[in-house]
């Protein structure tokens, strides 16, 4: 019988984390490294994603990557390769939530009706094409190995539609709407998760998404108040809650389980 402790032990894998200088990025390889593995910090800056491996506990490198650029992709699965030998878990992270710069203007950009083009397209390329080259290009590596873990990141917004209520302020008035492309994208990532787990399940390699909520990170006290009120357990996400979530999925505590959404939302879309 396996000791459970053994089921979460990562010691000898090794990690790509795409994003992995974001919010929740850090805490993803944190966690993985916490767990025994040696992690790919990729992100646009080389210079940061260095200088953060080295905070990790385990023996971790920094590589730049632009995941919609498939020469750059290759790049960071010949690097990984040169320095491990193996790729064992990779998590696609790296995503782009729509950012307006002049927030004057936010309120009517967002709306749906004058939403710009542009921007849908580079969510578009940025969080289902990045997506699918990292999957396709360093995927096959664990495909041809016959073993892997591959956790796509989606959202809550990628099941249920937008609130657009919670981004009214207290005196009922909206600068902001949550815009069409992030919802579209995430929701193209959960199915996607299904068609790959379904193409390489007869290779060992499992492929589940983790669907989290939104992480409290010095918003307007109103956003955070009319967020808490629609989840069970009356808060936003810290950081550090989909740490464990993250572990379960790239270990063999979760070797059963492929083609799976997990969702990590604080009861938001269960009721």
């Amino acid at each position: 019988m396996t000791d459970v402790k053994k089921l979460f032990d990562l010691n000898g894998k090794v990690a790509i984390v795409t994003g992995a200088l974001g919010l929740i990025g850090k805490h993803h390889c944190y966690a993985l490294s916490e767990a025994g593995a040696n992690v790919v910090v990729a992100d646009l800056d080389e210079s940061d994603c260095q200088q953060f491996a080295k905070s990790l506990p385990t023996d971790s490198i920094g590589v730049s990557v632009n995941i919609i650029d498939k020469s750059s992709v290759e790049k960071l699965r010949d690097k990984t390769l040169s320095k491990f030998g193996g790729i064992d878990i990779l998590i696609n992270n790296a995503a782009i939530n729509d950012m307006f710069e002049n927030p004057q203007a936010a309120a009517e950009l967002s709306m749906f009706e004058n939403y710009p083009l542009e921007m849908w397209q580079k969510s578009l390329d940025v969080n289902v094409t990045g997506t699918f080259l990292c999957s396709q290009i360093i995927g096959k590596v664990m495909a041809d190995n016959g073993k892997g873990s591959i956790i796509n990141i989606a959202s809550t917004y990628g099941m249920v539609g937008p609130d657009q209520s919670i981004y009214k302020k207290p005196d009922g008035t909206q600068t902001f709407f949550k815009s069409p492309a992030y919802p579209a994208t995430k929701g193209a990532i959960i199915n996607f998760t299904r068609f790959l787990a379904a193409y390489w399940g007869n290779k060992g390699v499992r492929v589940n998404t983790l669907s989290p909520g939104g992480v409290e990170n010095n918003q307007d006290e109103y956003f955070i108040k009319n967020y808490s009120t629609k989840t069970m357990l009356g808060r936003m996400a810290a950081p550090t809650d989909y740490k464990g979530a993250v572990v379960f999925l790239a270990s063999d505590a979760s070797s059963y389980m492929t083609g799976a959404n997990l969702v990590v939302d604080g009861g938001w879309t269960a009721w």
